[in-house]
Parts: structure tokens; sequence; C-alpha cells
């Protein structure tokens, strides 16, 4: 007869282990909220409040308090956020931190996936398109279907690519995704769900999956292995997000696959600062939030330390005018400021340059130095208007603005050697490192991939032993020739790394 044997748990410490006074160091808003029992938590914290300052804390009194570090995942928006919160909990508390998973939605999700891909048909050496990888897939499948992309004026990937992505993250289909968010494209439905279908089979094929897709399947591996989710569900004993109110139909489904047991889950966010609906953020997440969990305590963290009374004076107005809400009315522990905000109505893009150059000017002539005067704006296209009213007027200035590291075209060249290695599989990888030999241009890169394919090898999980045997012979032109022979070489380097 199998026997049963539970772990004790070890008894949580008499008295906290890090020495922290938590009345002291939080006001009473915070405190309230980082000293809750364990249980659902809406946290409605507004801008400048120190939200950061509650999580972290909240995570360091659960620490503090018996929970192991295994037993906590912190879910944000930014890997920045996740480093600074772990770093700030790491000062506050002397405990190896190094067992507690705190990161981006996405950044969780494909360490759940790796672990577990082949139960959705992946190998765990699946590769992570980014939007230029989508983007080029699709635009390949559509090539493939020799769909007439002139005269029927077909749309492009780009628009194709961000259809998909939201009909995935509002956990809708493409038909209803196209009616609500693309009507204009209603005469192309059926070839869109045909290139829609076609991607996702590519992506099998080629043991790949884009961002949207890390949270896709892991919602999808939760609801068909329901002995992981649980799994997952009995690690993960306290759950804190921050941005609560940014969240999508794909991470509050896996929020609440995780908490479905336990439910000690504590949601920070501010119903009046979400702006992300257009990439799929669903305000009502947080709305309903109290509905979808009866039993939740709801904390209000009004006291702002970041802005002066007139600028709160000004949000609590305009915020007031918003039909659905969860109240709260700012407080400033700052003095009065010397400025008033002013709004100032203009009627086109070249008069708010126009007023925007003079305003600086003024200030310039008044003592402000250049260095202290900012300007913001929404999209960097706002800014051409601008750029030129202030080079008319000869005002210096400098843009801050520019392309992701590993969206750079050098650093994904070399970056797709590495990827192929790790998996044969990954048709983009390949085509873009044989495209880099002088010489090889789509079509060929197409018939080498091909040729690739037909190898028994390019479909194993883990490198073959040698690429270049199996690649030299490839009927490769005479001008790439030699390009071709000094590819091959530096993969049989790098395989073993990838195995």
């Amino acid at each position: 007869m199998a026997r049963r044997y539970v772990i004790k748990q070890d008894a949580a410490p008499a008295a906290p282990i890090s020495g922290i006074d938590y009345r002291t160091a939080l006001n009473e808003e915070q405190y309230a909220a980082v000293s809750s029992e364990p249980g659902p938590a809406l946290v409605i914290a507004g801008a400048g409040s120190g939200k950061t300052r509650t999580l972290t804390y909240r995570v360091a009194w659960l620490l503090d308090h018996g929970t192991d570090p295994w037993n906590i995942l912190l879910l944000t928006f930014t890997n920045k956020a996740a480093r600074e919160m772990t770093e700030r909990v790491r000062s506050l508390i002397p405990l190896d931190l190094s067992r507690l998973w705190s990161g981006t939605f996405h950044s969780i999700a494909n360490r759940i996936l790796r672990q577990h891909a082949e139960y959705l048909g992946y190998t765990p050496a699946f590769t992570i398109m980014d939007s230029d990888d989508r983007k080029s897939m699709i635009k390949s499948v559509v090539k493939s279907l020799k769909l007439d992309e002139k005269s029927t004026r077909f749309p492009k990937a780009e628009v194709l690519s961000s259809l998909f992505s939201l009909a995935d993250n509002e956990g809708a289909n493409i038909q209803e995704t196209l009616e609500n968010a693309y009507p204009y494209l209603s005469n192309h439905l059926d070839a869109i769900l045909d290139v829609h279908g076609q991607y996702v089979a590519r992506k099998q094929e080629t043991n790949s999956m884009d961002f949207d897709d890390l949270l896709l399947n892991v919602v999808k591996l939760f609801q068909e292995q329901e002995h992981l989710r649980a799994l997952y569900g009995s690690r993960f004993q306290h759950i804190l997000v921050d941005e609560y109110q940014d969240t999508n139909y794909l991470q509050s489904r896996f929020i609440d696959m995780l908490s479905r047991e336990h439910g000690q889950l504590m949601v920070v966010g501010d119903d009046a600062q979400s702006i992300y609906s257009w990439r799929g953020a669903d305000m009502e997440n947080i709305l309903s939030f109290t509905t979808r969990y009866p039993a939740a305590t709801t904390f209000k963290i009004e006291t702002n330390y970041r802005s002066v009374p007139e600028i709160l004076e000004l949000s609590n107005a305009a915020i007031a005018a918003n039909e659905v809400q969860i109240e709260k009315q700012l407080r400033s522990v700052r003095p009065t400021g010397e400025m008033q905000p002013a709004l100032v109505p203009l009627n086109d893009d070249r008069m708010q340059a126009k007023f925007i150059a003079q305003r600086i000017r003024d200030l310039i002539e008044e003592g402000t130095d250049p260095n202290e005067i900012a300007v913001l704006y929404r999209a960097h296209f706002h800014s051409m208007e601008l750029q030129m009213e202030l080079t008319r007027g000869e005002i210096p200035f400098r843009i801050t603005s520019g392309i992701r590291f590993f969206e750079q075209a050098h650093i994904k060249d070399v970056v797709a050697f590495m990827r192929f290695v790790v998996n044969p599989r990954d048709e983009l990888s390949f085509r873009r490192m044989v495209m880099l030999l002088p010489g090889i241009g789509p079509g060929m890169a197409q018939k080498l991939w091909t040729r690739w394919a037909a190898c028994p090898e390019s479909r194993l999980e883990t490198p073959p032993e040698s690429f270049s045997a199996l690649m030299l012979d490839f009927p490769v032109p005479a001008k790439p020739k030699t390009g071709w022979t000094h590819l091959c070489y530096p993969l049989d380097e790098l395989a073993p790394a990838g195995k």
C-alpha cells in the first residue's frame, strides 16, 4: 500500500528577521496594504503614491513572516521593474532570493514553457520571434499562398501582425477582431483566415513562438494539463501583480488560473492610468476584480509624493468626469508650486510647435538652463513639426529615441547564428544567416532552406554533430561559394554550446 508523506512547514519566525520598522517606513495607507492578512487584495495606488515601495515592502513582509521565497511570484510589465523590486527587497531582508520568481508575464510564461513545451508539440529549444521576425514570416506565408496583393490591396504584413496580436491578447477569434477593429478589411476575411492558419502552422513547423504565443501557450498548457496548472498553483502561494490596469485577457486568465485554489493574490494598479486598450489591455480586469474575488479587500493609497497640489487638483478634476471608475482623491505632501499648470488650446500641429518654441525661448531668456527643459510627446512622428520649428528658431535640442538593442540589424545577424544552431528548424534565422552572403538573395535562400529542411538532422531536437558535413555540398552558386564554406564551419564551433 502506498504511503503519503507530508513535509512539515517550518514555523514562522517569532519576530521579523529583517528588523524593519514597517510603521515608521510606511505611511498609514501603505502599511494597511503591506500588513494585510493573506487573501485577495486590490490596491488602488494613484500616481506618485509609492506603489513600488508598497509592493516591495509587501514582499519583505511575507518573507519576514515565514513565507519561503519559492512560494512567491511577482509579475511586472518590464524586466527593469522586476529587477528593481527584487534588488530593493534584497536590500531590506537578509535572505537568498534566487528561488523567488520575479519578472514580466512573458518571461515567466517562457520559463514555464521551456520546462513543458513538449505537451504543446514544441521542443524546449523553441525560438522566440520578435516583431520583425513575425512580419517576415507573415510575408513569407502571403507569398506562398500566391495572393494578389497589389490589385486587391491586400493588407501588408504589419497590419496582419497587429490584427493577429490583438486577437490573441483579447482572447477573440480573427473574425471577431477584424469586425470590431479592422472592419475595412472585411472583404479579405477568407484570405486573412488562410494566412493566419498557415502562419500558426509555420510557427509549429519551425519550432518558433512569437511574444503573444508565450501567454497564449502557457494558458493553453494549463487548460489542457490540469496537473501542471495545479503544480504551479500550489507552488505560488502568494502572487503579486504590478500595473494590473494594463493586463489583457490572457494575462488576467493566467493570474486567475494560478490563484484558483488559494486566492492569495495582491494586484496593484490604478484604473485612471489605463491607456493601453489599443494593445489589448482591458480595464474591466481591475474594475471587476472585487466581483471575481468577492472576498477581496480594497486598499486606496492616495497620498502623492510626486506632484504639487495644483497638478493634483487638475488631475482630480479631470478624473472626476470618468463615468466608470474606482473613486479616489489624490492628496499632495509637497508645498504649493511656483507655476500653475496651463491648458493651451491651439488650432493645429504647426501652431502647437510655434507655441512650444516661443515658450522655450521665453524660459531661456528668463534664465532657465536649457538642460532643464523637456518636451514630451506620445509618438515620435508628433515631433516632426516641432523639430522643424526649433531648427528654424535656432534653438538647440536633442532627441532621445532609438532602436532597442536586440532589434538592431547587426545584433539580429549575430543572434541568427546562435538561434539556428540551438533550433535547427528555425527557418527565419537560417534565411537571415545565409542572406548575409553576397550573391544569395531571397530566392536562393528559400532553395537552400528547402534543401536543409529535407535533411533528417534538421528536425532533431539537438544540433547535429557537424553542420559542415551536411551543408558544404549544397548547390550554392559560384559567387557565394567561398562565403558559404566560411559560414558552415563556424556553425560547427557554435553547435556544442547549443547542446
